[in-house]
């Protein structure tokens, strides 16, 4: 399962890796690089063009 890894124990016994690993859970947390690939759109709420859309889908298979 994807959430077995959560719950895994990490045994880390040199003091310099130790620091490492905590220095780079403070980096990825704090100031995160990650930005969409694309544009968010609005969700669509007008029903007339959510009807046109469903129209199609039916009508394409």
């Amino acid at each position: 399962m994807a959430t077995s890894s959560i719950f895994t124990n990490v045994v880390i016994k040199d003091p310099k890796k130790v620091e490492k690993f905590v220095n780079a859970l403070e980096t990825s947390s704090s100031d995160p690089k990650w930005k969409p690939t694309s544009p968010v759109k609005p969700p669509l709420t007008d029903l007339e063009r959510i009807r046109e859309l469903m129209a199609k889908k039916v009508s394409t298979k």
